[in-house]
């Protein structure tokens, strides 16, 4: 089960580092998914929270791994922490699908094949950490990885391949994000649907 440290650097327009990063824009929902408003990312964050549309991506390669991803030490939510292939926030006005397939271009180099929408799910998960909240109305989507990996080192960690015995090892001994088991049980029948019986998700 060998990981993957992030050592190739790619531009990347949301760095998470700088003092004059410039100011990200949410979209905000209401309980039933329907835009309702924008606010500045870190502001939707800070408790108790503004719900808000996000994305979850999940790639598995043909063996039916999952890709996941240990989050880079500089980011201001949940750094140094495992979760799952990528995840994010639309732009306002951005499909889902769309920013689903530019962050995960962004943050591992590569383009998903076979992308496809695996539903959705509100949850409020706070970080004991930062302090900060995921109020979310989260888009899933599941897909295959056929190419190599080139993780932004400002975004990624490290990466790894994981079977579903590998990850419950993990899991156990390593931190994962707040909201990783949330958005991957919402995933599992489309995840099951992708990979078949045999990978065992």
């Amino acid at each position: 089960m060998p990981s993957t440290p992030a050592t190739t650097a790619n531009n990347s327009s949301t760095g998470t580092t700088g003092a004059a990063a410039p100011e990200i824009m949410l979209e905000l929902v209401d309980e039933s998914g329907n835009t309702i408003g924008t606010a500045e990312k870190l502001s939707a964050h800070q408790a108790p929270g503004q719900l808000h549309r996000a994305f979850s991506v999940f790639l598995f390669d043909p063996a039916g791994r999952l890709l996941i991803q240990r989050r880079a030490l500089g980011k201001y939510h949940s750094p140094g922490v495992w979760s799952n292939t990528c995840c994010g926030h639309p732009y306002p006005g951005e499909s889902p699908f769309a920013a689903a397939a530019r962050r995960t271009h962004e943050e591992l180099g590569i383009s998903p094949t076979l992308l496809a929408e695996a539903g959705t799910v509100r949850y409020n998960h706070p970080d004991p950490e930062s302090g900060l909240v995921e109020q979310e109305y989260n888009h899933l989507f599941v897909g295959l990885v056929q190419s190599p990996l080139r993780p932004d080192p400002e975004e990624v960690g490290e990466t790894a391949f994981v079977t579903p015995g590998e990850l419950t090892e993990r899991h156990a001994r390593a931190p994962f994000s707040a909201w990783f088991m949330t958005v991957l049980d919402a995933a599992r029948p489309a995840v099951k649907e992708l990979t078949g019986p045999a990978a065992g998700w």
